[in-house]
């Protein structure tokens, strides 16, 4: 498995887990979640991608005792958390309606939290995970460099900002941002044409993309483009999925897909991406169905 670097300080596998939906799963043992993470050691996914949102703000619980029960495992891996979204569930079922705070003090507050819940000394990356707009930038900023400082998180980036929201938050630090996790697939193709991916290879930033497999649609759609994806699945040994994937690994801008399920079978089938044979054309096929016609 490919390593990426995101600073000098932190490298992620190419392909990461995403556990947002962990505490979905019927049975939330650490034994059944270290059997999750063991099948992607086994692959060389060892970057682990959490939110405090995630499971209903449960989930980073349920990481933390199989890493508890697991002593030594943290030390095999990397992990994202992200925080700023409070929504009236779980821990914030008293909240009149949902919102964002990137203020310092909720930044700090979750950031202990996630710290406690998965019972880990220090967050690889933290994510400020939506734009939020009433963000004070130099509050936020200030915020990020002294959780930075402090050594409680290695790294600091965002997710689903805009290119102006971006800028906006990095003038307002003295760290610089690592990635930003955005939505793109073969079912969300807005970002290579809008700015958002070139932004990122302006800077050098290898992005994250969440929902890699459009929610799940272009696994159960049936469509050209689903007809053009198993032509290439089958004529190399694949299953749909991996082609899915293997599209968005042959973008220049180094996309890190998240990929989230709660299928050991299917967890152990991640790097069967890195064997597509992804060409211009073949690419272009792809994007062509997506969008229904030929580029201009």
């Amino acid at each position: 498995m490919d390593r990426v670097a995101l600073s000098d300080t932190l490298d992620f596998s190419r392909i990461v887990y995403g556990m947002w939906r962990l505490a979905d799963d019927e049975n939330t043992s650490p034994e059944h979640v270290r059997a999750k993470i063991d099948a992607c050691l086994a692959q060389g996914i060892t970057t682990m991608d959490q939110a405090d949102i995630y499971g209903g703000y449960v989930a980073e619980d349920v990481l933390g005792a199989c890493l508890k029960q697991s002593p030594g495992l943290r030390d095999k891996l990397e992990i994202v958390t992200k925080c700023d979204i409070v929504a009236p569930i779980g821990k914030y079922s008293d909240r009149r309606v949902k919102y964002y705070d990137t203020s310092a003090a909720h930044i700090q507050a979750s950031v202990e939290a996630s710290l406690s819940y998965m019972g880990i000394e220090q967050i690889d990356l933290l994510l400020i995970h939506r734009p939020d707009p009433m963000m004070d930038a130099a509050e936020t900023g200030a915020a990020l460099d002294a959780l930075i400082q402090s050594g409680k998180i290695r790294e600091a980036g965002v997710s689903n900002f805009r290119p102006w929201d971006w800028d906006l938050l990095q003038s307002a630090m003295s760290n610089p941002l690592v990635t930003n996790q955005i939505e793109v697939s073969l079912a969300a193709r807005d970002s290579l044409t809008n700015g958002d991916l070139a932004h990122l290879q302006q800077h050098r930033i290898s992005p994250m993309a969440w929902s890699p497999l459009g929610g799940g649609s272009l696994m159960t759609d049936s469509s050209d483009l689903t007809a053009n994806m198993d032509r290439v699945a089958e004529a190399q040994g694949v299953d749909r999925a991996a082609v899915a994937v293997a599209w968005l690994l042959a973008h220049p801008a180094g996309i890190l897909p998240v990929m989230g399920t709660n299928t050991l079978s299917r967890i152990a089938s991640f790097s069967d991406a890195l064997r597509v044979e992804m060409d211009r054309q073949t690419w272009f096929e792809l994007y062509e169905a997506a969008n229904g016609q030929e580029v201009p």
